[in-house]
């Protein structure tokens, strides 16, 4: 299994296009936010101290939410070209089971979301310090580290439930593309949560990404969210999507539970799908 983990960890890196492509989500909201969205989001919040350092890094929780998703489901995208190929079936003919052979996509995917939402991290968080004099502490370092593992299995999980029923590369492709121009949007990246319709923000609600980094974004803003707003941060809070919820906004520790919970759900109709698929492949080579 490691193998197989090694061969997509290579795969994925040595087509640079697909690199390039699985962060162009990514990139287009950090480069939006740079460009067009900066200077009018602080003009909004003009008033509050040190703003252009809050909205920098409400737009780093963002984005790196958006790196877990479009990063992983590329990545993901090798099991459909083997499956296509049907190379796949000549994994099937190794001691390897065919759950032990996805879950080497799965965990290669994960290593590949981590690294990518490091190294967009460090992009961003390198910019900043230089435009902004952004910095933050070690604690929260750490915080991102784990919450960046932690979003990759989860990104994995969900991009996973799709992934089981795309056969040809060319439907991932269509996929692929609706995700990394939705992500953005669906996170509220380039948007604030606050200003969008109902329906909108209700779409936004559903997604896991948005919990992401709603963690992301406490972790990064907590310390000067509390020195700015003096514990009254709610409305900030609420109209820029750090905190999400539905009749009250959620706290860390409730966000954090709500994603658990998605994970353990996603997980399980995951193994549900693979245990109906090997008695059916049972089934069929005992008719064989």
């Amino acid at each position: 299994m490691i193998a197989l983990i090694k061969r997509n960890l290579l795969l994925y890196f040595r087509s640079r296009s697909g690199v390039f492509f699985s962060l162009l989500g990514a990139m287009i909201s950090f480069v939006l936010y740079i460009i067009f969205l900066k200077n009018s989001m602080i003009n909004s919040w003009q008033e509050i101290p040190n703003s252009h350092q809050l909205l920098d890094f409400w737009l780093i929780g963002g984005t790196l939410s958006v790196t877990a998703i479009t990063t992983t489901l590329t990545s993901l995208g090798q099991l459909v070209k083997d499956k296509e190929r049907e190379v796949i079936k000549d994994f099937y003919l190794t001691d390897l089971s065919r759950f032990k052979i996805k879950i080497s996509y799965m965990l290669s995917a994960t290593l590949i979301g981590f690294f990518m939402q490091m190294m967009m991290f460090s992009l961003m968080l390198g910019y900043f310090l230089f435009a902004d004099s952004l910095a933050i502490s070690w604690i929260s370092m750490l915080a991102v580290t784990c919450v960046a593992f932690f979003s990759s299995l989860l990104a994995v999980v969900i991009n996973m439930l799709f992934i089981q029923f795309i056969n040809r590369f060319d439907s991932l492709g269509a996929w692929g593309t609706i995700v990394g121009t939705a992500s953005g949007f669906l996170v509220g990246t380039y948007v604030p949560l606050g200003i969008l319709p109902s329906f909108a923000q209700f779409l936004i609600k559903l997604t896991p990404g948005a919990y992401v980094a709603a963690i992301y974004r406490q972790i990064l803003m907590d310390d000067k969210l509390t020195t700015t707003f003096h514990g009254q941060q709610n409305h900030f809070e609420k109209l820029m999507g750090i905190r999400l919820g539905w009749r009250h906004l959620l706290t860390g520790s409730q966000t954090i539970e709500l994603l658990v919970l998605v994970f353990l759900l996603g997980t399980s109709i995951l193994l549900a799908i693979e245990i109906v698929s090997n008695k059916k492949n049972v089934k069929m080579t005992v008719f064989k």
